[in-house]
């Protein structure tokens, strides 16, 4: 009796003990993607100065893009601030591919497969650490921004909606660069992460609307996801003066575009991590 008591708990605790096992191991995860961010800030800057640059070279090279006919806003700064924190977020997130090919050409990805916890927490615990990263870029983004003039169209909710959005890229890019990383296990997977991150954003709205796009260009913007993403980050930014720039038609389907491109990606990375197990 006490032999089958036994037998019938013994599954509960190593479930329970489980949970809390990845969920440390998670979070030992996030705290050496932050420390690892202190330690070489040289890692860290360019995903920084990315945003911040391209926000300042395209506002200031495209801004006559503003006097098109339909242009949604006056500021090319408040077109352009999105797209620079839409491209820092995805190469932050596309970076922990690289991280993790240097961890598994040095061994140390070896040690964390062999310790004894969940593969889900070896992706959610640097996905998490990303996204940290990514709020502090955004904070940056947006300073940056005011400075060079961009206005709030929503109030705060401009703020959520470009966040939420470089949130969900950053998770999409973590995702496709873990795969990839754990697919090729070396440098060769880098040309494929940061060639399919530029195919992703600049074949869709990144730099001008739908409505002034001809061409085979429009077609692929248009089936394109991101452009929804884009559609979302942008939806605080563009004419007060039409009443759906920041409503559920603008949104819902940037939040569906990252919520299945986000599951996609992360469920390519944990099928890739265990293919290598097998």
């Amino acid at each position: 009796m006490n032999t089958n008591a036994t037998a019938t708990r013994a599954p509960m605790l190593t479930a329970f003990d489980l949970r809390s096992t990845t969920g440390r191991s998670s979070w030992q995860l996030v705290k050496r993607g932050l420390i690892n961010t202190r330690r070489l800030p040289s890692a860290f800057f360019p995903a920084l100065a990315m945003p911040i640059f391209n926000m300042i070279s395209f506002s200031g090279t495209f801004f006559a893009l503003t006097k098109l006919p339909g242009f949604p806003t006056d500021r090319s700064v408040n077109w352009f601030m999105p797209l620079g924190l839409a491209m820092g977020s995805a190469f932050s997130g596309v970076g922990l591919g690289f991280s993790l090919i240097r961890d598994l050409e040095n061994g140390f990805f070896d040690r964390l497969r062999m310790s004894p916890t969940s593969r889900i927490s070896l992706i959610v615990g640097p996905v998490l650490a990303t996204w940290i990263r990514v709020t502090l870029i955004a904070v940056m983004v947006f300073v940056a921004g005011t400075l060079l003039g961009a206005r709030p169209t929503a109030g705060v909710m401009s703020y959520i909606c470009s966040w939420v959005a470089a949130i969900g890229i950053s998770t999409i890019g973590a995702g496709w660069g873990l795969a990839l990383a754990f697919r090729f296990q070396d440098m060769r997977g880098a040309a494929v992460m940061q060639l399919s991150i530029f195919l992703a954003m600049f074949l869709s709205t990144a730099q001008v609307p739908l409505n002034v796009m001809t061409g085979w260009l429009h077609t692929a913007a248009r089936i394109n996801p991101v452009t929804n993403i884009f559609r979302l980050a942008r939806a605080g930014w563009v004419n007060a003066d039409d009443p759906g720039h920041l409503s559920w038609q603008n949104a819902y389907g940037g939040l569906i575009a990252i919520f299945v491109l986000s599951a996609l990606t992360l469920v390519f990375a944990l099928r890739s991590l265990q293919k290598i197990d097998n």
